[in-house]
């Protein structure tokens, strides 16, 4: 991998996979960053706090559909390489309220290629040839998989909430742009994410914060839709190593082989809490499982072979399933700090995507 410096600007850098991210490239890498993020709900700058004070680490609050700050902010900071994170990312959220889906992933993206493509035309032979827009994407593009079988970079795409089908969307305009006018894109697809720093409206740091408070434990359905699971840093380790060496036009699946269903997801976090943090009863924390109405139109599985990284890149997932659990439950039982402003102020833990009309 080269140790060269690159200007790197993410877009997203304050959402949970952004703020990895940014901590990965100022903590492990030479690489400059600037941090766009419009600061949504999901947003937060206390994620960024044990890189801030770094010179290489500047951040500027702005709206990817906004064309003029994105054309002047590009212009200013002179990238070798745009990571592009920002996004409304919750399929829950999504069945509530689809229109600012529409509006972040797809003309949001839009926007960002326009002033990319006019920035990255003002280059120099070698500035082009070195530039890349890295679009940060999901499995869900692909829909729903059976029992057995895999998603790859050939997979048809068939996304089946308005959050999938915005993302799909999004990736088309990328590869347009690339087979259209010649500007380098990589695009990569990762399953679900988990780790420190998560929002918590995602199934393990909801599960890990309502079994802390003895809340009920809310599973969708009977639990047996299937997900892959991947830390959220290895991914950051993976998004570093395509824009550093991928190959222009070329996309990338990210996952961490590491399927579970959503019951034995919850099962093992209320493992986990039984050693840490125990119920003051002595039950396991399993008592607090509930039942609910399943999601409209819930994919059954995802599933990811991500052998082309794995072999044209070096990358591997290093961190397992149960390590990750592990890590995730301590990092949630230290930085109460962290995630109690959040309930008590953008979200308090109530269910969102019941809407089905």
């Amino acid at each position: 991998m080269t140790q060269s410096s690159k200007r790197i600007l993410v877009t997203g850098g304050a959402g949970f996979i952004g703020s990895a991210l940014v901590r990965h490239l100022i903590d492990n890498t030479p690489h400059q960053v600037l941090n766009v993020d419009k600061l949504t709900y999901a947003g937060n700058l206390a994620s960024l706090e044990p890189v801030a004070a770094s010179n290489r680490y500047g951040f500027l609050q702005a709206d990817i559909c906004d064309a003029g700050a994105m054309r002047a902010a590009i212009t200013e900071f002179r990238p070798d390489v745009i990571t592009h994170l920002a996004a409304e990312s919750h399929v829950d959220r999504s069945i509530d309220g689809p229109a600012a889906f529409i509006e972040t992933n797809v003309v949001g993206t839009f926007t960002l290629l326009a002033a990319a493509l006019d920035y990255w035309r003002g280059l120099d032979e070698a500035g082009r040839a070195a530039f890349r827009f890295h679009h940060i994407s999901t499995d869900e593009v692909f829909g729903s998989l059976g029992d057995t079988g895999f998603f790859t970079e050939e997979t048809p795409y068939s996304p089946r909430s308005p959050y999938s089908a915005s993302k799909a969307s999004s990736d088309h305009l990328v590869r347009a742009w690339h087979d259209t006018y010649g500007l380098p894109t990589l695009i990569t697809n990762c399953s679900n994410n988990y780790g420190p720093y998560h929002f918590p409206e995602k199934l393990i740091p909801l599960v890990i914060i309502k079994g802390l408070a003895g809340e009920p434990l809310p599973i969708y359905g009977k639990g047996d839709n299937v997900r892959d699971w991947l830390f959220v840093e290895d991914h950051v380790r993976a998004l570093t190593r395509v824009f550093e060496a991928g190959a222009p036009g070329a996309s990338y699946i990210i996952g961490g082989r590491a399927e579970r269903t959503n019951l034995a997801v919850v099962k093992a976090i209320c493992a986990g809490l039984d050693r840490l943090r125990p119920r003051a009863d002595g039950q396991s924390h399993e008592v607090q499982i509930t039942y609910v109405a399943d999601r409209p139109g819930h994919d059954h599985r995802y599933a990811i072979d991500p052998s082309r990284l794995e072999r044209d890149l070096g990358w591997s997932a290093q961190v397992t399933f149960e390590a990750g659990i592990e890590a995730t439950i301590r990092w949630y039982l230290d930085n109460e700090a962290w995630w109690r402003p959040i309930l008590a102020g953008t979200y308090g833990g109530e269910r969102l995507g019941v809407k089905t009309g």
